[in-house]
Parts: C-alpha cells; sequence; structure tokens
C-alpha cells in the first residue's frame, strides 16, 4: 500500500547510519523507497551540519531499497533554568554572592552563564576579570564575554566606558536587560542574575518576560536588611516565581591579629527570618578580608579550594539540589 511505513528497510538504514550519524539519529522513516530522516545538530556549526548530512547520504548509498533520502535537522536547546540573585536593599554583597555562586556552580558540573542585569552599578567584569571587554555580535545577539574562571558574562559595564553615568528610564533599563538575558549563551543549562537592589522596574520586567525558575535572597544579619529582604521575597512571590533560599552574608568576623570573633552586622538574622518564613535558608559567608581582596582583584573565592570558596561552594550546592529536583 503507497504511504505504508517499510519496516525492514527502515531497520537497514538505522543499523547503516549507528556509525555515520551515532546518537544524533533522532528518527527514520521508510515508505515507498524513500528515507525520512531527522537529526540532532545541537551545537554544531554550519560546516559541521554539511558534513553530517554528507556523511549520512553517503552510508545510505548502497541502498538498493532507499531511491530518495530527505533530512531534517532540529537545534532544540534543552530548557535553560535561571536563577535570580535579589536583595531588598544595596551593600550587601548581592553582586559578590551571584559572581561565586556561578563559579561554584560551573565547578560542580553545570554550564553557567552570567547576567550582570545590575543596569546602574554593573560590576561583574570587575569581580569576574574581564573588564574592558566588549561583546561581539552574533546576528541580532549578543555572545557574551569570556572569563578567566570559566563563566561567560553580560554586562552593561561591557556596554559603556569605564566610569560612564547610565541616565535611563524605567522602559530603557528593561529592554537592555533583555538584550543581555536573551543572549547566545551557546550550550549554558543554567544562568545567574545578578539583578539591582530593590523592587523596581526591571525585577518586575524580568519575572514578567523572563520567568526565572527560582530566586536566592541575599541579605546581612541585621534587621534594617531582613526589612528590606522580605520586601524582595514578598515580590517574587508574588510574581510566581519560588523561592531557593536565603543567604546570610558579612555573618561574623574574625580578628586576623588576635583571632577574637565579633559579630558586627548581628548574628543568625537572616537564618532566623528564614525559618519565620518557612523558607530554606542556604547558609552563611563571613566578613572577611580575604573576600574582599579577592573581589577587588577579580579572583572570585568559588574559583580556588580555600575556606572561603567553601562557603559558596556549600551554597551553590544547596542550588544545584534545588534545580536538580525542579528539573
Amino acid at each position: 500500500m503507497a504511504g505504508e511505513e517499510d519496516t525492514d528497510t527502515r531497520n537497514l538504514v538505522e543499523q547503516a547510519l549507528a556509525e555515520a550519524a551515532g546518537p544524533r539519529l533522532q528518527s527514520a522513516r521508510v515508505s515507498d523507497g524513500v528515507a525520512t530522516l531527522v537529526l540532532e545538530v545541537h551545537g554544531l556549526d554550519r560546516l559541521e551540519r554539511d558534513r553530517l548530512e554528507i556523511a549520512v547520504r553517503d552510508a545510505l548509498r548502497p541502498l538498493n531499497a532507499v531511491r530518495e533520502v530527505r533530512v531534517a535537522m532540529t537545534a532544540d536547546k534543552p530548557r535553560r533554568q535561571v536563577i535570580a540573585v535579589g536583595s531588598g536593599k544595596g551593600g550587601v554583597g548581592k553582586s559578590t554572592l551571584a559572581a561565586n555562586l556561578a563559579v561554584a556552580l560551573m565547578r560542580q558540573g553545570r554550564k553557567v552563564g552570567l547576567v550582570d542585569a545590575d543596569i546602574y552599578g554593573p560590576s561583574q567584569p570587575r569581580l569576574l576579570a574581564n573588564e574592558g571587554k566588549r561583546p561581539e555580535a552574533q546576528g541580532n545577539k549578543l555572545v557574551p564575554v569570556p572569563s578567566p574562571w570559566g563563566v561567560p558574562l553580560l554586562s552593561m559595564g561591557h556596554l559603556v566606558q569605564p566610569g560612564q553615568a547610565i541616565a535611563w528610564r524605567g522602559p530603557m533599563t528593561a529592554n537592555a536587560m533583555g538584550q543581555l538575558i536573551d543572549a547566545e549563551w551557546g550550550d549554558a543549562d543554567t544562568l545567574v542574575i545578578d539583578l539591582p537592589p530593590g523592587t523596581g522596574d526591571v525585577q518586575l520586567t524580568m519575572m514578567q518576560k523572563h520567568k526565572p525558575t527560582g530566586a536566592v535572597i541575599v541579605s546581612t544579619p541585621q534587621d534594617l536588611a531582613l526589612m528590606d529582604a522580605a520586601r524582595a521575597i514578598g515580590m517574587f512571590e508574588q510574581g510566581d516565581v519560588p523561592i531557593v533560599g536565603m543567604v546570610e552574608n558579612m555573618a561574623g568576623y574574625i580578628c586576623p591579629h588576635c583571632g577574637e570573633a565579633s559579630e558586627p552586622f548581628g548574628q543568625g538574622g537572616a537564618e532566623a527570618a528564614a525559618k519565620s518564613m518557612g523558607l530554606p535558608f542556604l547558609g552563611r559567608i563571613p566578613l572577611d578580608l580575604t573576600i574582599r581582596q579577592d573581589s577587588d582583584a577579580g579572583r572570585p573565592p568559588a574559583a580556588h579550594d580555600s575556606p572561603q570558596g567553601e562557603a559558596f561552594a556549600a551554597i551553590a550546592r544547596r542550588v544545584a539540589e534545588w534545580l536538580t529536583a525542579r528539573k
């Protein structure tokens, strides 16, 4: 019957393509001597795709039962998980946490990109040591700037002159953020977004148009910071964005001279707040001179095996577990 599939020939086709196409052969159908193939080509450039098609056609040429070969190619990318790092107020170390979270997730096996959506105060190029670099364009999309630590980055800091003030109204900042997020991120499976502090236009637009998988909230232990962190949590919850958990930054200081411990910003406030709101507590980052010095020098502590790096790595493991469960 015309149009009926020839399963015997299809089996021969699949055997012939086992070496030429391997796992990229998604499906094969043979009917009336016509072999229709679907190949998955994500990650291949145009030349590699052409070579794959030639190899497939050459492999089927000896099969007399196949008079015509039709090849379709798909390049569907896996769904990317997005983690927004937010805070209710500035000065709590949100950008440092976002940079080190991205690096730590990368070291734990994820393919991570970092978006510096803090339009008015972009600091990620300094934190990841790629200041002065400019992104290229691929078609109508930006290509992220590589960093020495394996995490590509896009930031307004790459698009304006150092020290240049950005005096934009809400719609312009929202449009800029969209270009950073919708860039050519390649095979990245996770995006970490460093949001500006507060609960303004940029945050609302991000939730509406780019719906994060979850949000990490950063706060110092002091009551004033926790009040603002609660507002940020409320904003994400109103936007139906799950809260991954809270991080307590600047949590305790050990004097490098006498070894005495002190709590200049209080102690345990973020953990207690997380518990009261029924949210996970992801961990603490100490107020540490090494973290400040390495951050200013573009050396993320999470890129190294050290007590400071382990503090970020522990938080990243909890975030990764949450993402895996969510997926």
